[in-house]
């Protein structure tokens, strides 16, 4: 009876093994039939998870918002408890939000995630217990209808793909702040939905030649700040990576270098805002990069991306408390903040070693140009000891404010507040307040387009207490907010990502009165007579600044921009500061 007993059960072991493997047969994804070597369709990718919803109750697919393209984003969902009102979920557990084709022609994490859903569902893979999926398939879905096989030039497979613009050619992974697309705006629309403890945005790159198929890209932890900072840094990600080496797997952190060898050292890839784990960030959510190597074959870089999702769960389901914990936190501590850190540089004072893998590198004569080329050697293999630069320090900062201050009029402005659900209110009448202006001290402009803009950089300002007029309906934006983060990022010009960066400012840069030269000579030596300390200064002025004394105009505009004459809107900031502590913090406070 004892050997009956076992055979029963054995039979009944393999007949669940054959009924899970007839399963996975008959949801087999365009990648696996093809051997590896292709990738599905946007049309193909979407049906697909609609047959997977369709027939597993652990599975939902819906729309939500539009994008460029004229098609509506989809979000995908798996929860074995078949819940998914985010609300009740995120009580009880963590929430990995994946996001997919952001670069169409990166396809690596689209068939990865297909098979990944598919091994859950038909339950190849354990259910997590204390962690739930939402993916989006596909989010550049323009980028992904323009199929072709030519504009990756270096990657190896698949045979086609996507491209990197979207339907405007906007780059989508720059768009997170200064959401010129309608892409931008529904994925805000998704994430504060689902609010993730995880984000993982699936890439592929290729700055130098290496032996690795997998890199990372986490947030940049000094960054990100505080015991989430410190816990990225030191426990969640060398917990993945572990994870990954136990299966023979390797990797490394992003190499971020260009056309030259890597073991020489290499930085740490600072995600600005307008990245996407720098956006999702600004929320205390734990973000990831995932670049493969694109001159791996397809194949061993989609199963490469599978096997590190996989270990961001197994990972996720037993730190799932401690995440949750740490965020909820973290959240509720940034608002107390009386500082706020910008501008990140390397520190060079601290770095990090890393075993590297590469391959042996030298400079050979190119037979195309005849110059010196950089070129890798694959059967020279070596592991070295190589320089990480991965902590980094701010270059600014700056006290916060107890609120900002918009006037009703820069509505673009407040449409990006909305879709991000940061909190404001309107004033109620007519006021006059004190509040802390900046004046556009200095800056500097790209030279060439950038993403739809001419983007500045190294923006400096002049900070001074000034009384200004509102009107009922000015908006008031306080900082005591989940949201404090995006608020500063946006609002504080001189961030790397700005809004006043970005261009949507640009009209205050631009002088609209004036002044004719043969009227304002009387004007100006008239000043002078009347101003010994205002003569004193333009004639040391004409002595130490050789151009300026041959310049007669410039002498005159420097006595303009320092007359009554001058419109102050010029170069004045139109977002205010309320201190804290103020009247003004205490009157709005009242209304």
């Amino acid at each position: 009876m004892k050997y009956l007993f076992f055979l029963i059960v054995l039979i009944f072991f393999l007949s669940c093994e054959t009924q899970t493997q007839d399963k996975i047969a008959s949801y087999q994804t365009f990648f696996e039939t093809s051997q590896g070597k292709e990738t599905p369709t946007y049309e193909e990718t979407i049906a697909f998870y609609i047959k997977l919803a369709k027939d597993f109750p652990e599975i939902n697919i819906q729309t939500l918002g539009q994008t460029d393209s004229g098609y509506p984003l989809h979000m995908v969902t798996f929860n074995p408890d078949g819940d998914f009102n985010f609300e009740n979920v995120r009580k009880e557990k963590a929430i990995i939000l994946i996001n997919n084709g952001i670069h169409p022609g990166e396809s690596d994490g689209i068939d990865a995630t297909m098979l990944l859903y598919r091994d859950l569902a038909t339950k190849k893979l354990s259910h997590p217990k204390n962690t739930i999926l939402v993916t989006i398939p596909i989010y550049n879905i323009g980028g992904a209808l323009y199929r072709n096989s030519t504009t990756r030039a270096n990657q190896n497979g698949p045979s086609e793909y996507g491209f990197r613009g979207n339907a405007l050619n906007y780059d989508l992974n720059r768009d997170f702040i200064k959401m010129d697309t309608k892409n931008a705006k529904t994925f805000t629309q998704i994430f504060h939905l689902v609010q993730p403890d995880i984000f993982i945005d699936n890439h592929v790159s290729n700055g130098a030649d290496y032996q690795y198929t997998l890199t990372h890209l986490f947030t940049q932890h000094n960054k990100m700040g505080g015991k989430l900072g410190n816990y990225l840094h030191k426990e969640f990600m060398p917990k993945v990576e572990k994870s990954l080496a136990d299966k023979d797997l390797d990797i490394t952190p992003y190499v971020n270098v260009f056309n030259r060898p890597p073991e020489f050292g290499f930085s740490q890839f600072i995600d600005h805002p307008r990245y996407s784990t720098g956006y999702t960030t600004l929320w205390s959510t734990l973000g990831l990069m995932v670049e493969t190597h694109m001159l791996k074959p397809y194949k061993k870089r989609v199963e490469g991306t599978y096997e590190l999702m996989h270990s961001m769960i197994s990972v996720a389901e037993k730190e799932y408390d401690t995440i949750k914990t740490m965020r909820k936190e973290t959240l509720e501590e940034n608002p107390k903040a009386s500082a706020y850190y910008f501008n990140w540089h390397v520190d060079t004072t601290q770095t990090s070693t890393l075993n590297f893998k590469g391959y042996e590198a030298e400079r050979v004569q190119s037979q195309v140009t005849g110059l010196w080329r950089l070129k890798y050697d694959q059967t020279k293999p070596f592991t070295k000891e190589t320089t990480y630069y991965n902590y980094y320090a701010p270059q600014d900062t700056i006290t916060v404010p107890a609120a900002y201050l918009i006037k009703q009029s820069w509505q673009k402005i407040m449409d990006r507040l909305d879709a991000n659900r940061i909190q404001y209110f309107e004033i109620e009448k007519d006021t006059v307040l004190s509040v802390e202006s900046y004046k556009i001290v200095d800056y500097n402009t790209r030279e060439n387009p950038y993403e739809g803009h001419y983007l500045h950089y190294d923006t400096e300002v002049g900070k001074s207490m000034i009384k200004v007029a509102f009107r009922a309906g000015d908006y008031v934006v306080p900082t005591n907010q989940h949201g404090i983060r995006y608020i500063l990022e946006t609002l504080e010009p001189q961030g790397a990502d700005s809004f006043f960066n970005w261009n949507f400012f640009d009209t205050v840069l631009q002088q609209k009165e004036g002044f004719s030269p043969y009227v304002f000579e009387d004007v100006a030596l008239d000043m002078l007579k009347k101003d010994s300390v205002l003569r004193g200064n333009f004639l040391l002025k004409k002595e130490i600044d050789i151009e300026f004394s041959k310049d007669w105009y410039a002498q005159l505009d420097w006595i303009y921009q320092r007359s009554k004459h001058k419109e102050d809107p010029y170069l004045r900031y139109p977002v205010y500061r309320i201190v804290k502590g103020s009247r003004a913090a205490t009157i709005l406070a009242q209304d």
